[in-house]
């Protein structure tokens, strides 16, 4: 009987006792918003680092987005001075040994606390065997940074160019 009281006593107090380490809340993921034309579908398989994947086969127009949030490159101990830095780091890995590369001076715009900037690329893509043309936008907030690449065939830069810049605009996080 004493055990069976000693026991009941045991399993009431170890409720009753507050945990003995500290416990804190991490909020896992990065939401963001982004608007696209009609016309794109979500989809896969485009790139394996993206948290968002679009296209429309019939028309021939394909893009993802990247995030990179700040405080992962913190844990990473990896620090960019800017929006501008950010996509010097990524291009020239991008581009390495492709071939006729053509690409434009980027260009920076603010809106509010996020700053943009978009660049023109294209080369020639050697397993399409055509020449691919980029809007490649980077974004940075206060959370994040953001690769957003729009592509088609060069051919149809002027159809799709400008639904491309819409993309990268309406990002938000």
């Amino acid at each position: 009987m004493k055990t069976f009281i000693l026991s009941l006593a045991l399993l009431f107090s170890s409720h009753i006792l507050p945990a003995q380490t500290a416990m804190k809340t991490i909020t896992v993921g990065h939401p963001f918003t982004i608007s696209m034309p009609a016309y794109m579908t979500r989809t896969i398989g485009l790139n394996t680092s993206a948290a968002l994947e679009y296209k429309n086969t019939v028309k021939d127009v394909f893009g993802f987005v990247i995030i990179d949030d700040k405080e992962s490159l913190r844990l990473a101990e990896v620090s960019f001075s800017g929006v501008t830095e950010f996509y010097e780091d990524f291009i020239k890995d991008f581009i390495e040994g492709e071939e006729k590369v053509n690409q434009s001076k980027p260009q920076v715009k603010q809106s509010g606390a996020i700053k943009f900037l978009e660049a023109d690329l294209s080369y020639y893509d050697k397993d399409a065997k055509a020449e691919i043309y980029y809007l490649v936008g980077m974004v940075e907030t206060d959370k994040a940074y953001y690769k957003v690449l729009s592509y088609c065939t060069l051919e149809n830069k002027a159809k799709f160019k400008e639904d491309f810049r819409k993309i990268l605009y309406s990002l938000k996080d």
